[in-house]
């Protein structure tokens, strides 16, 4: 659960999957924070799906020093 003012950097990034395993295509399409009451997920989208699912995944951190997720 979050308090205080909502983090403006976002804590996990939408995709579009089509396809399964390793053949399987994976497009950005959007973020995701949670909510303050820590109920749920306000979304931004960049592009809508016609087809495929969408999948939600936590952000890797960064490591601050060579700007690389880790």
């Amino acid at each position: 659960m979050t308090t205080g003012t909502q983090n403006p950097a976002p804590t996990h990034s939408l995709y579009v999957v089509q396809g399964n395993g390793e053949t399987a295509r994976w497009t950005r399409i959007g973020a995701a924070w949670p909510n303050r009451d820590g109920k749920g997920f306000s979304m931004k989208l960049d592009a809508a799906p016609i087809t495929g699912r969408v999948v939600m995944r936590l952000n890797k951190p960064r490591d601050e020093a060579r700007g690389a997720l880790v």
